[in-house]
């Protein structure tokens, strides 16, 4: 969630708690009460995938100290055919609903193509709760966020996007999202460590694509730049 964006969150810890769970009637009542048992005030969940009988759900809690963290894990863990993924404390809770539209009016605010890729790399970054993001023009690191490896890595990780057969299976791991915008050719990165990206987190990033390449147009239509104001009308474009 980007800043002044959200809720008022209660005071205390902020932990992104990732569980797989089966998907039947009662187990996702059964962990929510086992969170409860610790003191933790869930404030939201997300369904990241389902398939398979089993169902990754991300919970937002708020606990009363970090040392809570690891008996969390345990109770939650006590629930039959429940796995923690991950746990971690953050800085913020994402939110997919709002976010998008917060991304689509700071992306729209862009006055070029520059501010565009920007604008992209930084937003994906924070709300993916990212490492790093870049923007790749061919062999060029056109734009950067949080600290990517190093250029031939993601050289290598750039041209398995764009031809999987290649690149080693290696090479883009579940720790590894990525999209292409397709206007001027671009793939576009995103790495962190600690879990992967899932199904809901991949339609995000291709989707945030997708506006941002519509965006491109626009703004190629506007001769590369448009007035920096963001009430400037973009209707004439067609």
């Amino acid at each position: 969630m980007l800043p002044g964006t959200g809720p008022v969150v209660p005071e205390g810890v902020s932990v992104l708690l990732r569980v797989w769970l089966p998907d039947r009637p009662g187990a996702l009542g059964a962990v929510a009460s086992r969170i409860g048992a610790v003191r933790g005030d869930i404030l939201g969940i997300d369904v990241l995938e389902r398939g398979d009988g089993q169902v990754i759900d991300e919970f937002g809690v708020i606990l009363p100290s970090p040392a809570v963290l690891p008996l969390l894990i345990r109770e939650v863990e006590e629930v039959d055919g429940v796995r923690v993924e991950e746990a971690r404390v953050v800085g913020h809770f994402p939110d997919p609903r709002l976010d998008a539209l917060a991304a689509a009016v700071l992306l729209c605010e862009a006055p070029d193509a520059s501010h565009l890729c920007a604008t992209l790399a930084t937003y994906v970054g924070r709300a993916l709760l990212a490492d790093w993001v870049v923007v790749m023009d061919g062999e060029r690191v056109a734009e950067s966020w949080g600290e990517p490896p190093p250029g031939d890595r993601l050289v290598a990780l750039a041209t398995g996007v764009l031809h999987p057969e290649a690149v080693s299976a290696s090479s883009g791991p579940g720790h590894l999202a990525s999209a292409t915008l397709a206007v001027p050719g671009l793939v576009l990165l995103v790495g962190r460590t600690g879990n992967t990206f899932r199904a809901r987190e991949r339609a995000q990033l291709a989707a945030l694509a997708r506006v941002a390449d519509r965006l491109w147009v626009i703004l190629t239509r506007l001769g590369g730049r448009r007035e920096a104001d963001p009430r400037a009308p973009l209707s004439a474009t067609g």
